[in-house]
């Protein structure tokens, strides 16, 4: 994590917040419990004010690159209309086989490029490792919206606040994470981000796609409970956030090993009446035939308000990264 604050002289009385300010979003393992507090008050803020008024001036002036080397719907779109929202613009860049990336470009080169136009980064590639690398190339705030099958923080703080919002705490509940748990950036970077709370994690999934043996040493090293099993029924009682994952079939070099799993669970309006009455269903979308569209109904089917709240969070730490909140 690199901090960058350019020189200016703030208006009186204005304050930023250090832990925040020209800092690069790379991994939920930057992140403290008070952190979150501060980033989910500020999305709260913004869920007000984007209720009340829809869109204002607080990034009036900054330009956001969104630089997206994998096909994205909605994380960009999200990064997108949080910038807009704020009253910033956004340079989009979302298929770089049109750039100067296809005539031979580096990861660096390009990334020093497009911070000359801009005021940070929304960086998502298909390496590993490859968010950390711009970072350390560039000057201006880069913010990782997923490298590979490395992390994807912002999604974990969109799905950590949304678990507030909907069961109205995280401490004590069971988290169960269902699917592609091998190749899932986006549950390596929850389980990471739930170590911060006192909350029990079930690991669900075709022994193929378990969750990776490194990750869950460290999680269990944070002392959080842990149980890994392919059986669904087997903790769906007990379950208070059920955490879905497609089966990611571009992970696949072998499309018979896809074809092998990409059915092994599929929630169903009947998986829910086994369900607690009072839970959250998520999943951070697209989704490729595990969740029923039958249960989109289902009060407690939480994966679209997921996505508004994931608005409102990307709001925040814009905000926050450049000095406006």
């Amino acid at each position: 994590m690199t901090i960058r604050r350019p020189t200016e002289h703030l208006p009186f009385g204005e304050k930023r917040d250090p832990r925040f300010f020209g800092v690069d979003i790379l991994s939920v393992s930057q992140f403290k419990r008070d952190d979150l507090e501060k980033i989910f008050e500020v999305a709260h803020e913004m869920s007000e004010m984007v209720h009340r008024v829809g869109t204002f001036d607080l990034l009036k002036g900054k330009v956001l690159t969104n630089l997206f080397y994998e096909p994205s719907t909605r994380t960009s779109s999200s990064f997108v209309a949080a910038i807009e929202r704020l009253g910033g613009s956004v340079i989009q860049i979302n298929n770089v086989t049109f750039s100067s990336v296809s005539k031979g470009e580096s990861l660096r080169d390009t990334v020093r490029t497009l911070e000359q136009y801009s005021d940070a980064i929304v960086l998502r590639h298909p390496e590993q490792g490859s968010a950390a690398e711009a970072a350390y190339a560039a000057t201006k705030p880069i913010i990782n919206a997923g490298d590979g099958p490395g992390e994807h923080p912002t999604q974990a703080l969109l799905d950590v606040y949304t678990i507030g919002e909907e069961m109205g705490t995280i401490d004590g509940l069971t988290v169960t994470m269902l699917g592609d748990l091998k190749y899932g950036r986006t549950v390596h970077s929850l389980a990471k981000l739930l170590t911060l709370f006192d909350v029990r994690i079930n690991y669900v999934s075709p022994l193929a796609l378990r969750m990776p043996e490194v990750l869950v040493k460290e999680i269990d090293e944070a002392g959080i409970t842990q149980h890994e099993t392919t059986d669904l029924d087997s903790v769906l009682g007990e379950t208070d956030v059920l955490y879905v994952t497609r089966i990611q079939k571009e992970r696949f070099e072998n499309p018979a090993d896809y074809e092998a799993v990409k059915d092994s669970y599929v929630i169903t309006p009947e998986t829910m009446t086994h369900a607690k009455d009072k839970m959250a269903l998520m999943h951070p979308l697209p989704r490729v035939g595990e969740i029923n569209p039958d249960v989109d109904e289902d009060p407690r089917a939480a994966y679209f308000r997921q996505m508004e709240y994931g608005m409102y969070v990307r709001m925040a730490l814009l905000a926050l990264v450049l000095g406006k909140a």
